[in-house]
């Protein structure tokens, strides 16, 4: 990991606590590894444990959560009382400051999504600016992973505004990036995604690597892996200055 990497991921790291709602425990609650009653128990919360709100939108009826101790979880919503209005720098509280006027998704893409119910849609359509770096190490001319399901696995280091749409996955496991993904890019060598992009090719480019470029797409969180943030599936990446 470079010194420029090792700083984002202190600067990020510090900052959440300033960018996430605060609770509290309303009643004795369960901690959870997912959002659901039959997940690995994390811990135990007691009423008046005090909490930080990962994330506002609740999955399955369950809020991502933080202890004092430094836990992080899923609860039952129910089961807690959220404190704080969410930042001003939450794209979720403003819609119009991540999706301005003329940002259009195309809803059929997603018609061409291997397994689709993996992906837990935070925004359907949001437009996020930063800079393409590289993925693989120098593997790929252009910078991105060719996935056996066919999809591009970016990288967009995005700009300041919108750190805060990044979370743990994305700071443990893509170099503090944004995963972007741009589906039915690739041939596709995986047997049970084929049917996802028969007949059909993705045409959008993919900018060279250090463009500085603006993404449209959904806003999603993968459940697979280490359930990092993504813009997926990709609808349009421009080049701007």
């Amino acid at each position: 990991m470079n010194l420029r990497t090792s700083l984002l991921l202190v600067v990020l790291l510090s900052s959440v606590p300033l960018l996430s709602q605060q609770a509290i425990v309303r009643r004795n609650a369960i901690l959870r590894t997912e959002p659901n009653s039959t997940s690995s128990i994390e811990g135990h919360l007691q009423v008046n444990d005090k909490l930080t709100l990962l994330d506002p939108t609740p999955e399955h009826g369950y809020l991502q959560v933080r202890t004092t101790g430094g836990q992080e979880g899923w609860v039952f919503s129910k089961y807690i009382k959220v404190l704080a209005s969410p930042s001003s720098s939450d794209p979720s509280a403003d819609p119009e400051a991540s999706n301005p006027a003329g940002t259009q998704c195309d809803d059929t893409l997603w018609q061409h999504v291997y397994h689709p119910n993996r992906l837990i849609v935070k925004q359907p359509c949001i437009a996020v600016t930063g800079t393409i770096v590289d993925a693989t190490n120098g593997r790929e001319p252009d910078g991105v992973r060719h996935e056996a399901d066919g999809d591009t696995h970016g990288w967009l280091n995005v700009d300041s505004q919108f750190q805060d749409l990044l979370n743990q996955g994305n700071l443990s496991n893509e170099g503090g990036n944004l995963v972007f993904e741009i589906v039915c890019k690739f041939p596709v060598t995986q047997a049970d995604a084929q049917p996802a992009c028969s007949a059909y090719h993705n045409s959008i480019a993919v900018p060279p690597v250090g463009s500085h470029v603006r993404v449209v797409g959904s806003y999603v969180r993968d459940t697979n892996h280490a359930q990092w943030m993504e813009i997926h599936p990709v609808s349009s990446i421009t080049v701007v200055p």
